[in-house]
């Protein structure tokens, strides 16, 4: 529901939303579903989706700690498509928020 937001500010509320919800995930529940992901898995990219939030709306300090958590937990993932999807994403949220 995030990426289909017009306005950033809703957007990073149900971003938001989704990082509460993920806290509730258990593998069992995800395995169910048919998400072969680990459920340390889905953080990556909800703090990368936190961070560019973040980042549009010109709070840099946000941004930046929800890259870190991002990259922290980036090796839970694999050198697969949506791996290196996340990966390419953190590259370009990186050089985006480094200091000029």
């Amino acid at each position: 529901m995030a990426d289909v937001q017009d306005d950033v500010r809703e957007e990073l509320v149900w971003d938001l939303r989704a990082l509460a919800a993920v806290d509730r995930l258990t593998e069992d529940r995800l395995a169910r579903a048919g998400v072969t992901l680990p459920v340390a898995g889905l953080r990556p990219s909800l703090h990368l989706n936190l961070a560019d939030c973040y980042r549009r709306l010109g709070d840099l300090g946000r941004a930046r700690e929800h890259l870190r958590l991002a990259q922290e937990g980036i090796g839970v993932l694999g050198d697969d498509d949506y791996g290196r999807l996340i990966r390419n994403g953190l590259e370009r949220l990186t050089q985006q928020l480094a200091p000029e």
